[in-house]
């Protein structure tokens, strides 16, 4: 059957069949769906030819632009050979030569590559690496079993993920099923629960972090972030130096550092990884979304020697790290990663992102004084602005106000499309956007605020 043949039917099966993510579908079943048909660069097209910018690189994942000929090749070609075979027993070239090319390209320390399939599940492995890595070195420190992590964070949605995550909206239905963790607060500036600044402040934040260390370091196996932006927390940056000092503290009171870089890898903040802003090494780093370029799901785990070194023995040991997915290693997953680092190398693309972030920077300006606009945040080309009532007073709207979806509806009218977390309206374009698409981006969001303030004030419920 050829769905296209059926395109005027394809919104009413889609209520009818489909369940989607993080959507409500009471609220879905009312709506006139999209339905993205075909890419092109940075911009997405429906069934109706409707051309929309992906100003969220379609959840944070697209790296070069939709339909990017060598990436398009890379799994053309390997069609030809096999789509996939098991890396339980067996191995492929593509797995093989991707854990060559990210051992090269990670921060200098990390030198082993285990697969899986997306951010959750190699956060889940990062999780279990760690427990295990404990329970079996020497000397082995069997009651180092618990996790620091960020209020706010998000690291994914398996029970171990879930453990880690701040938003207790996500949390509050599987609160039986988590695991107790150890949470500080994160460096959210704008709205620092200490009421201090920054750099005057000193990093009192941290203080927290240096207390539970030093009380409960026998019980705690790493500490968790992605490091420089928080995603989902809102697009919270933290200042420079607070990766370091993270670092320090773990290396002093000896528990892992783990970074949780599937948001922030791959060029997102202008550096291949986010640790290498500060030249942090973490002891293991979960890779994913960009990993192939936003074409195929494959994710990866990257450990120290050390690390790795702790589950090697003899068969009766038992220390093997008893951890699989059916897809690990996919090899048309791995051709396309291949494919995506040869294009950061062919067409230099982090010159060429660092540029664009200072001219982002730029063009972000003229958002300072649009209505509801209270904090523009900004770590390359990862970008949060925070909806406020009262910009003087930092008042938020009520969640139940929908703001930032309604600015998101606002700006899809004019042709891009963005995904608002609460009232923090999320820009990531493709690497490969121009100026002239980051242009048009900001402006579409000015033009949506604007719509959004006057048609609050005609309906009374904005005063003037």
């Amino acid at each position: 059957m050829n769905p296209y043949k059926f395109t005027q039917q394809l919104p009413n099966w889609d209520r009818r069949y489909l369940w989607h993510p993080f959507t409500q579908m009471k609220d879905w079943e009312t709506t006139s769906p999209i339905i993205i048909e075909y890419g092109d660069g940075p911009y997405l097209i429906d069934t109706q030819g409707r051309r929309y910018l992906d100003g969220t690189s379609s959840l944070w994942v697209n790296v070069h632009g939709h339909r990017h000929p060598t990436i398009d090749q890379a799994i053309i070609h390997q069609l030809k050979k096999v789509a996939h075979t098991t890396l339980l027993g067996l191995s492929n070239p593509p797995a093989i030569l991707l854990a060559r090319e990210l051992v090269r390209m990670a921060p200098t320390g990390l030198t082993r590559v285990f697969y899986s399939d997306d951010g959750s599940t190699a956060m889940e492995v990062a999780l279990k690496m760690a427990i295990q890595y404990w329970r079996q070195r020497l000397p082995p420190k069997k009651r180092k079993t618990k996790f620091v992590h960020l209020v706010l964070s998000y690291h994914g949605d398996t029970i171990g993920g879930m453990s880690l995550g701040g938003v207790e909206n996500f949390r509050a239905p599987f609160r039986s099923l988590l695991f107790k963790t150890h949470r500080i607060d994160p460096p959210y500036c704008y709205r620092c629960p200490l009421h201090l600044k920054f750099p005057a402040c000193h990093f009192a934040c941290l203080d927290a972090l240096e207390s539970v260390l030093q009380k409960k370091n026998h019980e705690i196996a790493g500490v968790v972030l992605e490091p420089m932006m928080q995603g989902v927390a809102g697009m919270i940056p933290s200042p420079p130096g607070y990766l370091t000092r993270v670092r320090k503290a773990c290396s002093k009171y000896q528990v892992l550092l783990i970074a949780d870089e599937v948001a922030t890898g791959f060029g997102r903040t202008g550096r291949m990884f986010a640790c290498q802003h500060e030249s942090v090494t973490p002891d293991l780093m979960a890779v994913a979304k960009g990993l192939t370029g936003g074409y195929l799901p494959l994710a990866a785990t990257l450990a120290t020697d050390e690390i790795y070194q702790a589950f090697l023995g003899k068969y009766e040991e038992w220390k093997t790290f008893f951890h699989g997915h059916s897809y690990t290693g996919n090899p048309l997953g791995c051709v396309a990663a291949l494919a995506t680092i040869q294009i950061f190398k062919t067409e230099r693309t982090l010159a060429t992102v660092k540029r664009r972030i200072v001219i982002l920077r730029r063009i972000l300006d003229s958002l300072s004084h649009a209505p509801f606009v209270g904090d523009i945040r900004q770590c390359g080309l990862m970008v949060g602005i925070e909806l406020v009532k009262d910009p003087v007073k930092k008042t938020p709207f009520p969640l139940t106000d929908q703001m930032g979806d309604r600015v998101a509806m606002e700006a899809r009218k004019r042709g891009l499309m963005i995904r608002p977390i609460g009232n923090v309206l999320v820009l990531m374009p493709p690497l490969c956007s121009k100026t002239s698409h980051l242009k048009a981006m900001v402006s579409i969001v000015e033009q949506s605020l604007c719509c959004l303030a006057d048609s609050l004030l005609n309906e009374g419920s904005l005063k003037q």
